[in-house]
């Protein structure tokens, strides 16, 4: 299931999370709403969040950016998989 466009109910904690920590309120919304979008970002990124006391800006981006990649590395993998076990059905059982 893509859920890349739903928000999770977690982007809201990241929202206020970023917000407790005095960062411009236009950049919490798009960090939160529009990147951390997901329950595993979010998830990750309150992670980060609650360890860092003081995170500058580039720090949170820096992270959020390593997030991103981390799910699509992940998208990826479960992408490959699937078409492997096609392959390997196709192989077992032919057309």
């Amino acid at each position: 299931m893509d859920r890349s466009n739903k928000n999770s109910s977690r982007s809201a904690e990241v929202y206020r999370a970023l917000m407790d920590k005095n960062f411009p309120e236009e950049l919490c919304r798009e960090i939160a709403y529009k990147y951390m979008n997901t329950d595993y970002t979010a998830t990750r990124m309150l992670g980060y969040l609650y360890r860092m006391t003081n995170p500058s800006v580039e720090m949170v981006v820096d992270e959020m950016l390593a997030i991103l990649e981390d799910r699509e590395r992940f998208r990826k993998k479960h992408e490959m998989e699937e078409a492997q076990a096609a392959i390997t059905k196709i192989y077992n059982e032919g057309l």
